[in-house]
């Protein structure tokens, strides 16, 4: 084994959540008065936290700036909805089951920038929860992604340094806190960004598909 310690993303990583959160944030955005998003025009603004989601959401509806009170119930609204849609259409990618548990042996973790209460449901849900030794959200600790710090929280959690730790993701933010916390990273390009991003931002690896993770870590 390469490593002795995985670190999932979860959103187009994990999980092919696009409809639901889109869907979720078509409704708040109805709640506003404002006009819905195309799914992919959602899909460009997740990532970075609720709150710039429902901020780069309400300034592509409103095609102006928000104000900030504007903002927060764009985020009220759409966790209202999330909590309905959280798994209606919600799926993980083809190979993650299989992968997650051919892993078993190594301690596993998921770091996402999704709040905590929609990242364990989710898991819940959908039958993941038991493959992972630490789950952070968002809002876990008073930093996220690209920060480092969640990722260091997830290595002590699973007692492995952070430099014996790949961080899996599909996004820049991803591949920018391993980076960032000495790890390596591993881009999963049949995510939301796909290849080129993550390629400018530095991967180590990049697959196409999620069991190819396997020869990256045991080489």
């Amino acid at each position: 084994m390469r490593f002795d310690c995985l670190v999932f993303d979860l959103d187009g990583t994990l999980v092919d959540s696009r409809e639901d959160l889109a869907t979720s944030v078509n409704l708040a955005l109805a709640d506003a008065g404002r006009a819905p998003l195309a799914r992919e025009r959602v899909v460009g603004f997740v990532g970075e936290g609720v709150y710039k989601l429902l901020e780069r959401s309400l300034a592509a509806s409103l095609r102006r700036a928000p104000a900030p009170a504007e903002v927060e119930a764009g985020v009220r609204d759409f966790k209202r909805h999330y909590r309905t849609h959280l798994f209606e259409r919600t799926r993980p990618y083809p190979g993650v089951v299989e992968t997650l548990a051919h892993f078993g042996r190594l301690p596993l973790a998921v770091v996402t920038n999704k709040p905590f209460e929609f990242t364990l449901g989710l898991l819940e849900g959908l039958g993941l929860n038991q493959h992972f030794v630490a789950v952070l959200g968002g809002d876990s600790l008073p930093e996220r992604k690209p920060h480092p710090a969640p990722l260091w929280e997830a290595a002590r959690l699973c007692g492995v340094p952070p430099e014996k730790c790949l961080m899996v993701g599909d996004s820049r933010v991803d591949v920018l806190a391993g980076r960032a916390a000495g790890m390596k990273t591993c881009g999963f390009a049949g995510g939301f960004r796909g290849r080129a991003e993550l390629e400018e931002a530095g991967a180590d690896f990049v697959v196409e598909r999620f069991e190819e993770l396997r020869r990256v870590v045991e080489g």
